[in-house]
């Protein structure tokens, strides 16, 4: 039997190269190995955004480049986190058996505030919501970076608190699958993030995709000159497109000098438009299809629905919570 597998991305904002080779390249090659389960974060995404209309429109959107990208529906249930109700039901359940000293030690959140997110409730106790999403579909692993390895051992805390509080083991505590995911920078070297503005987003035009592509940060060397590939920003990213070969092929031509960068960016744009050009049509096509669309949710979301039923179902036997009908 295949091993169940849980990834989630947040729609808050439009997916960019830093989210596709950060986490949806995986996810959508996972479906081949792993009993596969990615869920739109909707809720998760009321931290941030709180226009109704937007935030239906970046969780369809975030579909949208999934099934362009080439993630298939018979294969990976692609499902919005609100069509599983039973996850803040789990939420709740959760946060009774959880130390607030627990949610202090959270990297993340001390992160966001620091960067001026307001420390509001749902961004503290993001990670209850978080391993309720994982525990609901009794998930054997995450894939995560390693910045998100505590937020899965919180959630396998969280597992054991509730097993141990009612002399149970109805909670399955999963393990961290550390992805090779490539730590990919931005326009200015930062990490590519939505709150740097620094990205080049998946499906932009070609002509504003090479036009942010050809304001990639560098530094002053002059074409002559010879160049260091490991600490060039155009390099970082020439290298997660091109193929080992292409890109050992442009090492050697950054240390012998005589090429600018603009050379190099210039191809960046090439192959950004091999990889996501074909998907651009492709997810064309699909905003044309909406009812497909919403089908394929739909139908994943009953699936998704149909595991947390079976967890829940156990989860309240175990704590003595009684639902007329069942």
């Amino acid at each position: 039997m295949r091993k169940r597998v849980l990834s989630g991305t947040q729609p808050s904002g439009k997916l960019h190269v830093g989210n596709y080779f950060g986490a949806m390249s995986q996810h959508i090659a996972g479906q081949d190995e792993f009993e596969s389960y990615i869920f739109i974060a909707n809720y998760h995404a009321l931290n941030t955004i709180q226009d109704p209309k937007l935030l239906r429109q970046l969780t369809l959107d975030v579909a949208l480049d999934y099934l362009a990208l080439g993630l298939d529906p018979n294969k990976a249930c692609l499902y919005r986190q609100s069509d599983v109700p039973e996850v803040t039901e789990l939420t709740w359940i959760l946060s009774t058996v959880t130390g607030k000293g627990l949610l202090e030690r959270a990297v993340s959140y001390k992160d966001k505030v620091a960067k001026g997110q307001a420390a509001s409730m749902g961004l503290f106790c993001y990670p209850i919501l978080q391993a309720a999403d994982i525990l609901i579909v009794g998930s054997d692993f995450v894939p995560v970076g390693k910045d998100q390895v505590q937020h899965i051992e919180m959630t396998a805390d969280m597992a054991g608190y509730f097993n141990n509080t009612y002399g149970v083991n109805v909670l399955k505590q999963p393990v961290a699958k550390l992805n090779d995911a490539a730590v990919v920078p931005g326009l200015d070297g930062e990490k590519m993030s939505k709150s740097y503005g620094n990205t080049i987003d998946l499906f932009d035009t070609p002509k504003s995709a090479k036009k942010r592509i050809m304001s990639i940060k560098t530094d002053s060397a002059a074409v002559e000159d010879a160049k260091n590939p490991d600490t060039c920003n155009v390099f970082a990213l020439l290298r997660l497109f091109a193929t080992p070969e292409e890109t050992a092929e442009w090492a050697m031509r950054y240390k012998a000098g005589g090429m600018g960068y603009g050379d190099a960016k210039k191809r960046v744009a090439e192959l950004f438009e091999e990889r996501f050009g074909p998907a651009r049509e492709k997810r064309e096509q699909l905003v044309k299809d909406a009812s497909y669309v919403e089908d394929v949710l739909s139908a994943a979301g009953r699936k998704a629905r149909g595991e947390a039923e079976k967890v829940m179902a156990r989860v309240r036997e175990a704590c003595g919570i009684v639902v007329s009908g069942s």
